[in-house]
């Protein structure tokens, strides 16, 4: 993880630099804006389509390996828990994200082979697996205030906008030609579960107002995110070098 000079007063300047990076890395990447373009073929969608399935699949571990680096007091790993609550569809048949993410991938792949949890006869994109693993192997060594800076500032401040934007890009008419494209996975995050998930790993953060602490988070939150960025523009990549 990257030291930076950068130099924080408040929480609030960590979350206006963050999401100043999430704009330029995200909002700005090649994914993003070719998607929202309607710029990818139905192929390159396809595989966009199972691959983020593998990326959603494995979440719930990587919020499992945040929970073991928080200390054993409940206002640090139940916000977290609830989060995984969520990605268990909180008890509710149907709701689970794993079948949510169903909907979406048959409606762009409806002939994918999946065998009977849903998983498809593709392999993992690499771009996918690294950003999983460097999740993981992070919260190995991470601080309780790392665990939940990684999680909050680098993931759930700015996942609601970002699947907002993805939810929105897959409905681009270029994408409805074969099908319509079922985007109500993208939508209960960006509307129900990210904002709640990102306030209550606030609670905590928030409380942590020293420099040193909001340098940390903000080198935690910045590792975190570019992480993810960078899986989105090495699928962006590994889609472009499909052709139909």
């Amino acid at each position: 993880m990257q030291a930076v000079d950068q130099q924080f007063l408040t929480y609030e300047d960590v979350e206006q630099s963050m999401l100043a990076l999430v704009d330029e890395h995200f909002f700005q990447g090649n994914f993003l804006k070719t998607l929202c373009d309607g710029g990818y073929t139905n192929l390159q969608l396809r595989y966009f389509a199972l691959q983020y399935g593998y990326y959603s699949r494995h979440f719930p571990r990587v919020l499992g390996a945040s929970i073991a680096a928080m200390p054993p007091i409940d206002e640090w790993w139940v916000p977290v828990a609830d989060n995984l609550w969520d990605e268990a569809g909180r008890g509710e048949p149907g709701r689970a994200h794993e079948k949510l993410y169903l909907t979406f991938l048959q409606s762009v792949v409806p002939d994918a082979n999946l065998d009977r949890h849903g998983i498809p006869d593709v392999p993992m994109s690499p771009a996918v697996g690294k950003a999983i693993d460097t999740f993981i192997q992070f919260f190995r060594a991470a601080t309780p205030l790392q665990a939940m800076a990684a999680v909050g500032l680098g993931s759930e401040l700015f996942a609601g906008a970002v699947m907002a934007r993805i939810g929105e890009g897959v409905l681009h008419p270029h994408y409805q030609v074969e099908g319509t494209v079922n985007s109500l996975f993208w939508q209960v995050h960006a509307d129900e579960h990210e904002p709640r998930h990102y306030q209550l790993c606030k609670q905590i953060l928030e409380r942590h107002t020293t420099p040193d602490e909001l340098r940390l988070m903000y080198e935690t939150g910045r590792y975190i995110a570019l992480s993810e960025a960078a899986m989105y523009e090495e699928l962006h990549i590994e889609m472009m070098s499909l052709t139909e």
